[in-house]
């Protein structure tokens, strides 16, 4: 199962990416924690954001709990700032 994951703002600078392709196995579910969590060994540097991030999946916010599937796009975006 692959899903595509967008990174925004002070994120991309984070990961050095913008977006990212991850290929997970496909012997279990995955929900979108599940996703963050192998994220986060990736660049450990993220779990610093943990609980503040906005999660999106196919362009609606939502939860640790949301189911993913093959070909979801997964976006994770640090807190809206004003000026």
């Amino acid at each position: 199962m692959t899903v595509r994951v967008l990174y925004f703002s002070v994120l991309q600078d984070l990961t050095g990416t913008a977006e990212w392709d991850e290929k997970l196995p496909t012997d279990r579910e995955w929900t979108l924690g599940d996703l963050l969590e192998r994220l986060w060994e990736r660049t450990p540097a993220l779990r610093d954001w943990d609980g503040r991030l906005l999660l999106a999946v196919n362009q609606r916010w939502a939860d640790r709990e949301q189911p993913l599937v093959d070909g979801d796009e997964v976006a994770i975006m640090p807190p809206v700032q004003g000026g």
